[in-house]
């Protein structure tokens, strides 16, 4: 088993930012302000094109930290970040890139490609998953959730459905064509979110994902706008929902 390596840290507003890798595998860690007894963790996948610092991930683990008291973890995905990209990457790459350029549908090409950064990722997350869980302010058998978007969501359902330490998730703007499956694996509460003017995402694609579940627990936040028109509140609500199922502080109001 691989332990995580801390190799810088930083603090600005209060919050502590800690680099570490994980079997060559860079990611981020934001452990809680206060360092009294230990807290739950919560997994942020990041979108596709971005990385674990990326300012949706950095709001999002300030949020989680601050709000929810909780230890916020985020890797670099495959081809993302400080992580070099293959060659499959650059063709993939490519042909979004083009087919954007051209006014064609990238639905086809997203899902295949995070599909198959998905089949790297979700080791590498279980690896450092057992790395994490092995510092004292974390420790093993403590909650666990995962909130990803985008990409994030379609490496966190594969994900979430292998590994039972993940009990809660909130997941959302993705297509359901190729996750309905390994969703119905998925048996954790769920918050999901989608945007009911998605030019890219069909709603129908996106409300079959959501109906694939296979959780007792799950809810539907659906708002007017496009794909990029996520409103700033539903990470609010994210913090609200692992605070339901995780524990933690309780939330500013």
């Amino acid at each position: 088993m691989s332990s995580a390596h801390f190799t810088a840290e930083t603090s600005a507003d209060g919050v502590v930012e800690r680099d570490f890798t994980v079997a060559g595998v860079p990611g981020a860690l934001w452990p809680p302000a206060s360092s009294s007894g230990r807290a739950p963790l919560v997994l942020l996948g990041h979108g596709g094109g971005n990385h674990k610092k990326s300012p949706a991930v950095r709001g999002r683990a300030r949020l989680l930290v601050a709000d929810g008291g909780f230890h916020v973890a985020c890797l670099d995905a495959p081809g993302h970040g400080d992580r070099p990209r293959t060659d499959h990457d650059e063709r993939e790459i490519g042909v979004m890139q083009r087919a954007m350029a051209d006014g064609d549908p990238v639905g086809p090409v997203v899902v295949r490609y995070n599909a198959h950064l998905a089949e790297r990722a979700v080791p590498e997350w279980r690896a450092a998953l057992d790395a994490l869980q092995e510092l004292p302010e974390i420790g093993p058998g403590g909650p666990v959730g995962y909130f990803g978007l985008n990409m994030g969501t379609a490496i966190g359902v594969p994900l979430v459905a292998a590994d039972p330490r993940i009990t809660a998730a909130v997941f959302g703007l993705f297509w359901g064509d190729s996750l309905a499956e390994t969703a119905q694996r998925v048996t954790v509460p769920v918050e999901f979110t989608l945007q009911w003017n998605d030019q890219h995402i069909p709603r129908a694609s996106g409300l079959a994902l959501f109906d694939a579940f296979a959780s007792k627990e799950k809810t539907l936040h659906a708002n007017a706008g496009s794909h990029k028109e996520l409103p700033r509140f539903e990470a609010a609500s994210a913090v609200r929902f692992f605070v339901r199922h995780l524990g933690g502080a309780a939330p500013r109001t």
